[in-house]
This record gives C-alpha cells, structure tokens and sequence, in this order.
C-alpha cells in the first residue's frame, strides 16, 4: 500500500459511509454473516434523546410501504403498478419489481431485531395510505414517528454486536486502484484517516441542502453523489428532486424544516388555497393523494394563482388528529403555530432524490467493490417520482443486499492506494442554496439552469481540511450534476418541470453522467433503450 502521509490506517471487510436505514442494515446483516465490518457516521454518537438527528431515515414520519402476507385486496403486483404509475415513465419494473417483492422479508427482520410498529388490540399492523397508493398498506410507528423507531432499534442492534462505529467521521475520497475501490478517507477531529476494505457501501441519503429549505435533517449535503463521481461511478436521474408537498411554512426559515406527513391526508386532511378551495381540486383523480409530483404542482399553482404565501393543510377532518400524529403536532406547535383553527400552513419543500449513482440490484455500482443503498442510490425503483415511504423499505432491502455482495467479496486482494490531493471547486453554500432554490428547483427553463451553471462553473478551489470545506464541496459538485441533467431534459416529466418545455416526450429515457477531466458529462452507454409511455 502506497500513502502520501502517515495517516492511521486500519481495515475492514466492508466499510459502510452513512448510519442510516441503509447502511446500518447493511452493517449489522454484514457483521451476522462474521465480516468485520467499519461504519463512518458523519455525525455524533447516536442517542435517541437528541435534539437535532444527523440521517433522514430518522425523521421518516410515515411509514413503510409494503405488502403483508394475507391482505385481502393487495398484493406485490398492485403495489408495483402503484410505483410505476408515480414513477411517470421511469421507474423500471425488472428492477422495482423484485425490491417489492423481498419488502415484507427484510421488515419481518426488522421486527425481529425489535422495531414496534402501530398495532391494533388484536396485535395486527395499522396501516394507513398515502399519495399514489390505491389501498392502505403504509405500516408504521408512534404514530407518526416510524423512522425514529427504525433508527432506535438498528442502533440498538448495532450497539449490541460491537460493531465499529467512527462518529463524526467525514468521508472526503473513495480511494481507488486500477479502476477499483480498495477503501475510504475520512476526517475526523481534524485528522486524515484511512479505512481499506474489498467493499465500500455509499449509504449517505440525500440532498436536500443544495436548496434553502428542505425537510432533510443537516447532514444531507450530497455526499455519496460527490464521493462516487469523483471514484469514476456513473450516476442517472439526478435531475428529478422531489418537493414534498406539505413541508411547514415559516417565513425567511432556512435549513431543515417540519414536515406534515402525507398520511395527514391518508387520514381526512385536505389542502385548500386562500380561498378555502381544494387546491387538488380537477387536477388528478386521486385529488389529493395523487403521486407527489402532482400535488407539489397543484401547490405552487395554488400559491401562484391567489398571491398568497402558502396554502393550508386543513386538518379538521382527522380524528384526534394530536394524538394520531405527534411528531407533526410538537413541529408545528415549536414552530409558533396555533393549531387551534385546524389550519396548518404549507409549501413545497425540497425532501428526496429520486435518481443517484447507478447500481444493479445487487447494490453494484459501475465502479467495481463500490456499492451504493438507500437514496443515494439509483436503483430503478423511484423513477422519475417516488411513491411515497418506497424509501424505507429499499432501505431495507438493499442494505441486506449489500450484505450479500460483501460476503461475496470478502476475500478480494486489497489493492495499492493513493490518497489524492483533497481540493476541489467550492460554492459557499448560502449562494448556492439561494440560486438553485431560485432557479432549480419546482420550476425550471433554460435561462435559470444557464445561469447556475455559470455561477458554478466559476466556484474556486479550496483545500478540504474541514468537514464544513467537505459539505461544500459536494454539494458544489452535485449541484453541477443536477443542474446538467435538467439541462439535458428539455421536456418537464414527474419531479422536473420545464416551463420552457411543459410537454412530456412520448418516449421515456434515463440519462447517465459522469465525472471526465474534472467536468460533468453525459455518458452515451452501449444498449441504452428508450421506453414509450
């Protein structure tokens, strides 16, 4: 092994950058099989009492999706047809297919390693139902807090197999060899590290941040996206970021913000305008539970038609509706709002990547012993709309999958590394954040995705010796990304609208980029097909 300096040096059979729903199933279900197994968390300790959460998976509010065993009226074929109709062309069933099917297996594990869902007095799941899904099979817990109970009780898992978790722990390079990745550098209280090992799992969620106002928790600054882009990986749909419909509505907030869960609505709550009319009202069929793209939409044109800053999620059709959902309650009630009226006011807010880095359905990226879980990844599953609380469950899913392929490669070589120089172009994050919040976001043309990428394309080099260094510089790259995938569709599909091109083409294709000569550029692949819709 070749390093440019004396950094400490340990290793794994599988290293694991991120410590949510993803990575530390792919953790634990790696160090069941007897793997060694490294997790990098880029925040603090976990302890379930603290304030602010460094992963998303912790403020997953609604639930999991999934078909359970003898549900009269589902099954895994309605739930595919529900992903591939949110997933407006994109979403492909060899892929998505598969990942539904395994969904009760990898949540029955959950529940065996001590997750507590809602149950009713005959100890049988409550499910709900949220936008794009036609019956209720969204199971989940306290309520409102099904994330939170997921990242209890795999932290818990976690703590009682003594696997080897590096808290505040930055990751600033895939380190690769001939093409392969031999391992991991991190920072970590201002020292350089390195982690080698035959796999290297991406399960770093999402990224929000690169907008002003997100429901994301503060760690989702695109990291994975940046890491496997700089390691040579190919990466596809970046262009299509989710705006949740119903994140809370505070003027001049910035940073994360709560979101009203959209089995608010799958319990009575509607959406109304300024007026107090529907604001769903003739746009879809399945009025406001439509997929997220759809009532997104109806939001902004609801906002945009009245002048008003807002719409409001009434909420007095819910029963109980304080009871039924805590989390949203305290999060609404801390923010100053009174919920006395029923009315919560709400916006559109940036909350999930629906592409990512490529991977099979093994979690194999195009760069060999690089896998890639989670919402950093691009499995195929979400196309260009997520369906709502897929997520969780391809959290699950494919983090066991990863598992497999670490077992798999436990006894590859390790290869010679390299650590690079760690430097990169770096936009300072609240001009960046403004500018896409401005110009790439709901709504986007030609003339707002040039100017942005100008304004990136000049950001000058810094040397990464921060975490804070770190952050901007993959959210600096990823926005490069994101903004020359929405460049490169000039046709408004699912979560990326085109006002200069309203119409969606006849036919639907994914496009590919990656990282040459330090520039983004579309990758043509060989086979690549076309899908009519």
């Amino acid at each position: 092994m070749k390093t440019e300096s004396a950094e400490p040096v340990s290793r794994a059979d599988l290293v694991v950058v991120g410590a949510g729903v993803a990575g530390l199933t792919a953790a634990i279900c790696a160090a069941e099989r007897g793997l060694s197994v490294v997790i990098l968390n880029k925040g603090p300790r976990w302890r379930a009492d603290r304030a602010e959460q460094s992963t998303s998976t912790f403020y997953a509010q609604g639930g999991v999706a999934v078909v359970m065993p003898d549900v009269p009226g589902d099954s895994v074929d309605r739930h595919l047809a529900d992903t591939v109709a949110a997933g407006a062309g994109l979403t492909d069933p060899h892929a998505a297919g598969p990942i539904l099917a395994e969904g009760w297996d990898a949540v029955a594990e959950l529940i065996g390693r001590g997750a507590l869902f809602d149950r009713d007095a005959d100890g049988r799941l409550l499910r709900t139902r949220e936008g794009g899904h036609h019956v209720r099979r969204i199971i989940h817990a306290g309520g409102d807090a099904t994330g939170a109970a997921i990242a209890r009780a795999l932290g818990a898992a976690v703590g009682r197999m003594g696997v080897d978790c590096r808290d505040n722990a930055t990751a600033t390079s895939i380190l690769v060899d001939d093409g392969v990745a031999v391992g991991v550098a991190y920072r970590q209280h201002g020292r350089r590290h390195v982690v080698c090992a035959p796999t290297v799992l991406l399960a770093t969620g999402g990224v929000g941040h690169l907008y002003a106002a997100t429901t994301n928790p503060a760690g989702a600054t695109a990291d994975g996206v940046a890491l496997a882009l700089r390691a040579g990986a190919l990466v596809a749909d970046l262009e299509f970021i989710q705006f949740h419909p119903t994140m809370l509505y505070t003027p001049g907030a910035r940073g994360r913000r709560t979101l009203i869960s959209e089995a608010v609505r799958g319990e009575g709550g509607r959406l109304v305008d300024a007026y107090g009319e529907s604001v769903t009202a003739g746009v879809h069929p399945m009025g406001d539970l439509a997929p997220r793209d759809v009532v997104a939409n109806a939001v902004e044109a609801a906002i945009e038609r009245t002048g008003a800053a807002c719409v409001h999620l009434d909420v007095r059709g819910v029963d109980d509706f304080a009871a039924r959902f805590p989390t949203v309650a305290a999060g609404v009630t801390a923010a100053g709002i009174d919920l006395t009226d029923g009315l919560i006011p709400v916006v559109p807010g940036a909350h999930y990547l629906c592409g990512g880095v490529v991977t099979d359905l093994d979690a194999s990226t195009s760069v060999p012993g690089l896998l890639a879980a989670g919402e950093v990844a691009r499995t195929g599953l979400h196309g260009a709309n997520r369906l709502a609380s897929n997520s969780l469950l391809e959290g699950l899913v494919m983090g066991r999958r990863a598992a497999r392929v670490a077992w798999v490669r436990r006894t590859e070589p390790a290869g010679a590394m390299c650590l690079p120089k760690e430097a990169a172009p770096v936009l300072r994050r609240p001009r960046l954040q403004d500018a896409m919040s401005r110009s790439v976001a709901l709504r986007r043309s030609a003339d707002g995705l040039d100017e942005v990428a100008a304004l990136l394309a000049d950001a000058p080099i810094r040397e990464l010796t921060t975490p804070d260094a770190v952050e901007d510089a993959g959210l600096t790259l990823a926005a490069t990304a994101v903004v020359a995938a929405a460049r490169a569709r000039a046709e408004s599909r699912g979560a990326h609208v085109r006002i200069d091109h309203p119409e969606t083409d006849g036919v639907a294709a994914s496009r590919h980029f990656r990282l040459r000569d330090g520039l983004v550029q579309e990758a043509e692949l060989a086979g690549a097909a076309a899908t009519p819709v």
